[in-house]
């Protein structure tokens, strides 16, 4: 019977952190605040004092996820074990997870199988309160600002176009949409108002691209939280609010330091989601990952459309980071599902499938070489049902695009599994083949940036929207914020806004239903298609599963 991957986690063997971090990176004690034996944040003090060459730069993303899986975490962990077994001083950067999808349907993100980054229930569960800091940051400004409404409104704001909602990390369907200060004149005004998740927030997306606790203060002080009748904007400085949020994230802007199965470094900061937002981890984290190590090994998140698109045009443009090499994580599971096959039926051969839904597959690999101009590998996630007849396609399929294809067992074998995988992105990296290219230029308009991302990455004929949203995009182009990146905010299942069309379809439309400005984060969310930034819970959720005996032993957590 084959272990979870709680119960690897468990049986594993950790090195205290302040040895490990000692002994692979050269950290001394005194740059490290213990969170118990296995957890420690980075001083940022230490970290902007290290001086010398960065490391290179691997961006590990995916085909356009479905139900069968596809082990993009558990691929960079075991990449990043990998590398380290070959030589090379390798330190993965992570995402933190968020617990909606813990709780809900999606899982955690601390890998799986023996690719896994532990203590997995503590990264899982809390972690180091990251996301709390980041929650009641968010919360702060939402109660300032109705504080401020409720004794005189002298700042003019037009509780109609309040556009700063409240936040939790959780999924929770009935908060999408409420109602708040019933009750009475000394409960404030009544006005509509919604919940997102934690991980939609522009705290969030602020605290991942901020580089210093200067910067995370003057952008926190850059949100806008509402409007006057005459349009103007209020933002959180005028409310002053913004010293009081940065300093609820003093210790969160720390990177957390934990390690692998292998007792191999990585660091885990931050956690936006990448189908409605930005979907990377910290830029501290990754800056710090890059001075500290000769690899890094980082992801980026869902498919290559959403998170790496995010990844080149967002975080890569704000912080001047250009990555080596990039590996794309499939299974043949997964492309048979974009050939339309069942999810019942996934463990069946089927070559018509297999070639069917690897288009899939070949555009993201486009993408990444001919838009976002990086060398790439492609990494299949070994499963037992894999046919050779099925690998022998996929790797004639890609020998046709000149791309590597490279089967990995780390999820079952550790990093013993994955050392072709390093190897093979040792000599692409190394090959010095990267050109990194961003998809469109700051000039150009938002409109214009939607429609590149639209027809160029997701194969769309056009983009649309009513006059309402046309008119908003107008404004804010008009008022300056034209320069800003945009951020897409829609399905991760598929290149288009309908989750059902699998494979690669070509020549739809993508509608922008809403327009958000993130003046603090800069960057504008379009949101498309019937994207929700706070998802709902499934009919059974994974919660159900997970208990806790008298001895405080977790169980069911995958």
């Amino acid at each position: 019977m084959a272990q979870t991957d709680i119960a690897i986690a468990q049986a594993a063997t950790l090195r205290p952190v302040l040895e490990m971090a000692r002994d692979r990176l050269g950290i001394p004690p005194e740059a490290l605040e213990p969170y118990g034996h296995y957890k420690a944040k980075i001083d940022l003090a230490w970290l902007h004092r290290q001086t010398g060459p960065d490391g290179k730069l691997v961006l590990v993303t995916a085909i356009s996820p479905t139900p069968a899986g596809e082990g993009k975490t558990t691929t960079t962990v075991g990449l990043g074990d990998a590398l380290n077994r070959i030589g090379k001083r390798a330190v993965i950067a992570l995402r933190e997870p968020s617990l909606g999808p813990v709780f809900g349907m999606k899982g955690g993100a601390a890998g799986g199988g023996y690719a896994q980054v532990v203590p997995m229930e503590d990264i899982n569960l809390h972690f180091t309160g990251d996301f709390n800091a980041i929650a009641l940051a968010h919360n702060l400004l939402a109660a300032l600002m109705d504080n401020h409404i409720h004794h005189g409104n002298a700042l003019g704001f037009d509780v109609r176009r309040i556009v700063w909602r409240r936040v939790m990390d959780m999924n929770d369907r009935a908060l999408r949409s409420t109602v708040v200060s019933l009750g009475g004149p000394g409960n404030g005004f009544p006005r509509e108002d919604g919940f997102d998740i934690v991980v939609a927030s522009e705290v969030m997306a602020i605290f991942c691209l901020a580089t210093s606790r200067k910067d995370l203060k003057e952008r926190l002080g850059n949100i806008i939280v509402g409007y006057t009748r005459a349009q103007t904007p209020i933002r959180a400085r005028d409310l002053n609010a913004h010293g009081a949020m940065a300093a609820l994230l003093k210790d969160a802007i720390k990177p957390n330091l934990v390690q692998t199965l292998e007792n191999n470094p990585a660091i885990i900061h931050g956690g936006p989601f990448a189908n409605i937002a930005h979907g990377c981890n910290t830029v501290t984290a990754t800056q710090a990952a890059l001075k500290l190590g000769e690899y890094v090994v980082t992801e980026a998140g869902f498919g290559a459309d959403l998170g790496a698109e995010k990844f080149i045009d967002i975080k890569c443009r704000k912080a001047g980071l250009r990555p080596d090499v990039a590996v794309v994580v499939a299974t043949l599971r997964a492309l048979k599902h974009h050939g339309g096959v069942d999810a019942s039926d996934l463990n069946t051969p089927d070559v018509a499938a297999l070639k069917k839904g690897i288009a899939n597959l070949e555009r993201h690999v486009d993408n990444i070489r001919h838009h976002y101009g990086l060398p790439c590998v492609v990494s299949i996630n070994h499963f037992t049902a894999d046919t050779q007849e099925e690998l022998d396609l996929l790797r004639r399929e890609m020998d046709r695009q000149g791309v590597p294809v490279v089967v990995a067992r780390h999820w079952s074998e550790g990093s013993r599994g994955a050392e072709d995988l390093a190897r093979e992105v040792v000599r692409l990296a190394e090959g010095g083949t990267a050109s990194m290219k961003l998809v469109y230029p700051d000039e150009a308009s938002l409109w214009d940036k939607m429609k590149t991302i639209a027809t160029t990455i997701y194969g769309a004929s056009d983009i649309s929207a009513d006059t309402a949203v046309r008119a908003k995009i107008a404004k804010l182009q008009e008022d300056g914020f034209g320069h800003y990146p945009v951020c897409v905010a829609k399905t991760q299942y598929s290149f288009s806004t309908d989750p059902k069309l699998r494979g690669a379809p070509s020549g739809h439309m993508v509608n922008i239903r809403e327009v958000r400005l993130a003046a603090g984060a800069e960057f504008v969310v379009m949101v498309c298609g019937d994207i929700m930034t706070m998802p709902g819970l499934p009919k059974e959720p994974a919660s159900a599963r997970i208990d806790i005996d008298d001895d405080g032993r977790i169980s069911g957590l995958f």
